[in-house]
């Protein structure tokens, strides 16, 4: 069964659009009937071409497009195909039919690079809103083939948005049809479902996963965040991580965290400021500082910026922890962090008082054209960012 919205992505390829933009909410049934549309329309008009499908990274395109599709029971009955991993290209044949999809990752300004000089029958670009504009317009250029056609998929973002602004406010210049989508346009998911994503979510998050709007970030980052995030015991047992946000005269905040089959409490942290002490310390007394931290507890690994080289060399010189890069990805760990708060999988102690200070402090700047944090009071918030988008994930996966 598919859904009226459904409906009008399998009936775009036969249209008048030279595009289709869908946009919405999370969990709305966009991704999966366009890719198999998309591959139908190509398999239905051309022979021996390219295409591209593109997603934040060739990974999350690959494991949130490419093998779901290959997966489908209709694409396997319908077409041979083979997915050449190590070469990010899926091969469809049907009869003497063949066509070429190849994957591409958007992530940052160096992406464009990667498609670069490729010649397209059509581009499909999910998440769209995450790519970098340069990799989006090298991405279309490449689309010189006779009756090409771009397809587009995204979640909101900021209103401010060049997507937002150049795409969907202008499709009809654009000649593209554009589809806004609810995650009751998704027939697969339930009444029951739906509630439970619609109590994931919070603030700028739910209008934009949600309600799918394209709104301004603005208020406190975590408004939800209050009495009941706070807790004054501490777990008996779990396992032991270290999250740290490295800073000369800007604080240094480190938290102790113990993870649990039921999410992590932060149980407790060290927080110096050099420029409001008056007084700089070195790597190494940093160093000392995260090991008294750590003291009485087996620690699998600290999370340190991976900016903080000098940090991070200090460390392995010393042999005693495990070190891991954090994932800096600043909106999907904000989102995250928000999603743990929200469902109550992350938890704060009440002796970590500059956690919670800054969790009453930490805003959006709604000066800014993109989504952008104040950055003031924003150490302790900057180090379980860190964790939460390095290790919480790993225990507990949020969705995109």
């Amino acid at each position: 069964m598919i859904s009226p919205q459904q409906k009008k992505i399998l009936a775009f390829p036969y249209s008048k659009y030279d595009a289709i933009i869908c946009d919405g909410a999370v969990r709305s049934g966009k991704t999966s009937i366009m890719m198999w549309a998309f591959v139908r329309w190509a398999m239905e008009n051309f022979s021996g071409q390219r295409f591209g499908v593109c997603g934040k990274t060739v990974d999350s395109c690959s494991k949130n497009i490419i093998v779901p599709f290959t997966a489908m029971t209709l694409a396997k009955e319908k077409y041979t195909m083979r997915w050449r991993r190590a070469e990010k290209i899926l091969e469809v044949r049907r009869g003497t039919t063949t066509n070429w999809f190849e994957v591409f990752g958007g992530k940052d300004e160096s992406s464009a690079a990667l498609i670069q000089g490729r010649t397209l029958a059509g581009v499909l670009l999910d998440e769209v809103a995450l790519m970098p504009r340069s990799f989006v317009e090298q991405a279309l250029a490449r689309c010189s083939v006779d009756g090409n056609k771009k397809w587009f998929s995204c979640n909101p973002e900021s209103p401010q948005h060049w997507f937002y602004l150049e795409w969907i406010k202008k499709h009809d210049e654009r000649n593209a049809l554009y589809l806004h989508f609810t995650m009751r346009d998704n027939p697969g998911l339930t009444e029951k479902v739906i509630e439970q994503y619609e109590s994931m979510f919070s603030g700028v998050f739910y209008d934009r996963f949600i309600r799918g709007l394209w709104v301004v970030a603005e208020g406190l980052v975590y408004p939800h965040f209050g009495e009941h995030c706070v807790v004054d015991e501490e777990p008996v047992s779990g396992r032991y991580y270290v999250s740290v946000d490295y800073g000369t005269l800007n604080p240094f905040s480190a938290g102790l965290w113990c993870v649990t089959k039921q999410g992590a409490v932060r149980i407790k942290e060290y927080y110096h400021s050099g420029r409001r002490t008056n007084m700089q310390k070195t790597d190494e007394e940093y160093y000392q500082a995260l090991r008294d931290l750590a003291k009485g507890y087996n620690v699998d690994y600290v999370i340190v910026d991976p900016s903080a080289a000098s940090f991070i060399t200090t460390i392995f010189r010393h042999g005693g922890f495990h070190v891991v890069k954090a994932n800096n990805d600043v909106m999907d760990g904000i989102r995250r962090t928000s999603v743990y708060l929200k469902d109550g999988r992350l938890k704060i102690h009440r002796s970590c008082k500059d956690a919670i200070r800054e969790f009453g402090l930490y805003r959006w700047d709604e000066d800014s054209t993109v989504d952008k944090v104040i950055k003031e009071d924003d150490h302790a918030m900057d180090d379980i960012r860190y964790f939460c988008n390095t290790i919480m994930v790993r225990y507990f996966p949020v969705m995109r």
